[in-house]
């Protein structure tokens, strides 16, 4: 771990490579699991707001899921997440005509309709961000759905931090990514 700026950044994201492979994964991320995406309480309200826009893009169980649930749910221990279509796929999944799952908002923000490409914590993934009081915790998520994802991303020579740097920039800024850049050439040097 080492500290940059009000980050405490795991040696992981750096260390480790991967690129997506959906077409090994079909983009399981967002249809296994327990748990909908984190959600920061600003994200919430720019959902709650691009929902008529992105609508027309999903699916009828998403549709449904989402109108029965909220645009987002607070879990008991006060989390925001995105609501789940029968406790399985996130309710803003769409597929592919290869059945690959992607994001209904993503594909809205693609075609124009909304300025706001998705909840930050799906763009970063396989970083995981924490805030805490006085820093945010930049972790590195190991998920066995995601082991071809590391294969390619070792094949390409593609580490973690490169393959998210523009969710990365959106998320901590440009200065605070450079400042990441000069950590990671003297760790690989």
């Amino acid at each position: 771990m080492f500290q940059l700026g009000k980050t405490i950044v795991s040696e992981e994201i750096i260390e480790k490579d991967f690129v997506c492979n959906l077409s090994a994964c079909k983009g399981a991320c967002c249809i296994d699991g327990d748990a909908g995406a984190p959600i920061s309480k600003e994200e919430a309200q720019i959902m709650k707001e691009i929902y008529p826009k992105v609508k027309p893009y999903l699916r009828k169980e998403g549709i449904e899921a989402i109108e029965a649930q909220g645009t987002t749910i607070v879990t008991p221990f006060g989390d925001i997440e995105t609501p789940l279509i029968n406790g399985a796929d996130c309710a803003y999944v769409i597929f592919d005509k290869k059945k690959t799952a992607l994001c209904g908002i993503e594909e809205a923000y693609n075609q124009g309709d909304v300025d706001w490409k998705k909840p930050i914590s799906c763009h970063l993934y396989p970083i995981r961000t924490k805030d805490y009081s006085e820093f945010s915790a930049v972790n590195y998520d190991k998920w066995d759905i995601c082991d071809d994802a590391c294969s390619l991303g070792k094949e390409l020579q593609v580490p973690v931090y490169k393959f998210v740097k523009e969710a990365l920039i959106r998320k901590f800024g440009e200065d605070w990514y450079s400042e990441l850049e000069k950590v990671a050439d003297k760790m690989t040097k």
